[in-house]
């Protein structure tokens, strides 16, 4: 029973979820609250290891919480069923590519989508950084404070990429320097 509710709820987002990784941050908070597989907190981890990781953000997502909730097999039925609605469609759309090519209406859905999805981005990236950049007080204090240290680190990347010769380094400088300073914070 798990597994296809795994499978129904990544086709879901799959469906969904138009214009990438980001796009389904809003779509996994919703199913994080309603299925209780994850919290925010696991899911701004899950975002960042997604991040650092090979392969589409919402493929490792969908792997990982399919793991974290029925393990292997949860795993490849999530990101099956992540991934199964946009082979359907390349399916159906390749059979009318040369119709579809020429279409204004096509055209027109594109153009509104487009916005659609910078919103959800937006908002994913904005939920994102309020998870990082605040923090709620105990059970009985809900007061919010900041996070001075990610606030800090983001001030010092901000400024790093102020510098030519840093604009000039690979990504993955990046991504190993970030997780060495996240593994030394943690000590």
């Amino acid at each position: 029973m798990i597994l296809l509710r795994l499978f129904f709820a990544f086709a879901k987002v799959g469906l969904f979820a138009v214009g990438g990784g980001l796009a389904t941050i809003p779509f996994l908070q919703n199913m994080g609250i309603a299925t209780g597989w994850f919290t925010d907190a696991d899911l701004t981890t899950m975002i960042a290891v997604s991040e650092s990781t090979p392969g589409p953000m919402g493929v490792n997502m969908a792997t990982y919480v399919g793991f974290e909730t029925a393990g292997l097999p949860g795993a490849i039925v999530a990101t099956l069923g992540l991934i199964a609605p946009s082979v359907v469609i390349i399916v159906v759309i390749a059979g009318f590519l040369q119709k579809f090519r020429q279409s204004k209406t096509v055209d027109a859905v594109f153009s509104g989508l487009r916005p659609a999805s910078t919103a959800l981005i937006a908002s994913a990236g904005l939920s994102v950084a309020v998870s990082v950049f605040l923090v709620l007080g105990g059970t009985e204090d809900h007061t919010l404070s900041v996070h001075w240290i990610s606030l800090a680190l983001a001030a010092v990347v901000f400024l790093c990429m102020q510098i030519k010769q840093l604009k000039k380094l690979h990504p993955i400088v990046f991504i190993a320097a970030a997780a060495v300073v996240g593994a030394l914070l943690q000590l």
